[in-house]
């Protein structure tokens, strides 16, 4: 089975190692990537839609038909943010982009990328974890095929990302010590990518997908 798959996010560090994973695997035969400014990935498989607006994909959501996933790795650290403001830049804009996807993806797998710690009560004490968790929750209200929402922590990135925040550059060195103790706190941007493929292949019975599943998903 071949798929088709589009990433937003490809920019970022989660979304290019998403992205890095889906160029080598044999089962991913077309790669839709949407983003506000250029990835700097050229491949034969690659197809890339540079559109501003996340809120509003009406003009190019034609170009979306016939994907099989969408990989949404697109999103912005809570830091110093108002939570009116955090809210429109994670839950607003995601459900926008989702809502505009679904109606003509009806088959469509899509995967969120939200984090550990998520607040699905969306009632806990931590703002971001709110905001995350009634993303979560309204995206799985979405008539797609399915809905799985991600929640990794600590990621390795791949090698020879160009999005690499500082910390991660530390986490990179580090990674072989951490991994020792914890093979399921401490990922690789390769394992998540992976666990994406594989759902959208062969489905998983959880729609909310804490580290350890992402691991075992991974192995599929």
């Amino acid at each position: 089975m071949k798929i088709k798959v589009i990433i937003t996010g490809a920019t970022g560090m989660v979304g290019e190692g998403v992205l890095q994973e889906c160029i080598v695997k044999p089962a991913v035969e077309k790669i839709l990537l949407i983003n506000r400014k250029p990835a700097g990935y050229a491949h034969p498989k690659i197809e890339e839609i540079l559109h501003s607006n996340f809120n509003d994909i009406s003009s190019i959501v034609e170009k979306t038909k016939g994907y099989d996933a969408c990989y949404f790795c697109s999103g912005v650290s809570s830091v110093g943010m108002s939570e009116e403001k955090y809210t429109k830049l994670t839950y607003d804009l995601t459900l926008n982009f989702a809502k505009a996807l679904s109606p003509v993806n009806p088959q469509m797998v899509f995967c969120y990328v939200s984090g550990a710690g998520t607040d699905s009560t969306e009632n806990g004490r931590q703002m971001w974890a709110r905001v995350k968790g009634k993303t979560e929750n309204d995206l799985m209200k979405l008539p797609f095929k399915a809905v799985y929402n991600f929640r990794p922590a600590f990621m390795k990135p791949t090698k020879g990302a160009k999005n690499i925040k500082g910390f991660y550059k530390v986490i990179n060195v580090l990674f072989p010590v951490f991994r020792i103790f914890s093979h399921s706190y401490f990922l690789t941007l390769e394992e998540v990518g992976r666990a994406m493929i594989n759902l959208a292949l062969h489905g998983y019975d959880k729609h909310v997908l804490e580290i350890k599943d992402i691991y075992t998903l991974s192995k599929g």
